[in-house]
């Protein structure tokens, strides 16, 4: 039963999140938002809304390793496997400086995180320091956009023609919002009580489970949606998608599940995963600020290093540590 919980909610989870980033574009074209801040905040939100939600129902089953792990190994995905798969698809040219400020937010952030997590535990006080900085970055991007510069900031980023509308309408585009919402929180009620159970089954941690299986399946949605702005020119919704998220998972999403609850952090996150996401987020960081052109083959070597890190938690992060100690 609990094979088929986690496969159910895998699926409800991803046509959730597809109709929650079909209908929240629609919502924001339907409002005149560029494309670039719909993927720095709301296709970001809407692909990062599986991890908010398995955040919660795992915070609140009593599994603090499996909110954590998800948060941790999704920002590691985006960075590896996302931009990897988008970039071995079409290579991704970085130009400009729209996106400077925000990957300088994302690596400051992504530090913050880091170290209030080196403490042992993010609780209601650090919850509340996260979610500050988040509607900090929130409302400075709002600011950006209402400044008359931003128009040639969103030309700097690649953006080779407007975004197409799925919906014809607000309201249409709310319904679908709407259904996608639902969709998700079920799909990850699914998803988090099927790991739970199959983690505890086979003795796996809930760590591991968190980082991996769960981290590539919220991961998913950004996935797709990044190949396919980056297969129709638009670079900037693919990279701000992925800068969106990550910024969303370490403050907008720790922040609120460590104000409802408590999240304990295991030395396994402490010494290994946290340095891999911080890794990977100032490599994402170098290629911004140094208008790197993601080309195939090194979306290639990151495919690999995220391959192996994976291959290191199947192994086990310890008895690697030990057999090369």
């Amino acid at each position: 039963m609990m094979y088929v919980q986690v496969s159910a909610g895998f699926v409800v989870l991803l046509v959730g999140a597809e109709l929650l980033v079909r209908g929240a574009v629609a919502v924001a074209r339907g409002l005149g938002v560029s494309p670039l801040v719909v993927g720095m905040t709301v296709v970001a939100f809407g692909t990062s809304a599986p991890e908010l939600v398995v955040g919660m129902k795992a915070a609140l089953a009593g599994a603090p390793g499996l909110a954590l792990g998800n948060v941790i190994g999704s920002n590691i995905a985006n960075v590896l496997l996302v931009l990897g798969g988008a970039g071995l698809v079409k290579a991704l040219v970085i130009s400009g400086r729209a996106l400077r400020m925000d990957a300088a937010v994302l690596v400051v952030g992504s530090m913050l995180f880091a170290g209030l997590s080196w403490r042992g535990d993010i609780g209601l006080g650090s919850g509340m320091v996260l979610l500050a900085v988040f509607l900090a970055f929130l409302a400075y991007t709002y600011w950006r956009e209402t400044r008359p510069a931003a128009a040639g900031a969103r030309r700097q980023v690649g953006e080779e023609r407007p975004m197409e509308s799925t919906a014809g309408s607000l309201w249409i585009g709310g319904t679908v919002l709407a259904v996608g919402i639902a969709g998700v929180v079920y799909g990850a009620e699914l998803l988090v009580e099927g790991s739970v159970a199959m983690a505890r089954a086979i003795g796996i941690s809930e760590e591991v489970i968190g980082l991996t299986l769960i981290a590539i399946g919220t991961s998913l949605p950004e996935l797709v949606t990044s190949i396919v702005a980056a297969v129709r020119g638009h670079v900037g919704v693919a990279l701000g998608n992925v800068v969106g998220s990550n910024l969303f998972n370490v403050l907008g999403i720790v922040g609120a599940v460590a104000v409802v609850s408590p999240l304990a952090v295991s030395d396994q996150f402490r010494a290994f995963d946290l340095w891999v996401m911080l890794g990977a987020t100032l490599l994402l960081a170098y290629c911004l600020l140094g208008h790197r052109r993601l080309g195939r083959g090194a979306a290639a070597a990151m495919l690999g290093a995220y391959g192996a890190y994976v291959a290191v938690q199947g192994y086990g992060v310890d008895a690697l540590i030990s057999r090369l100690g």
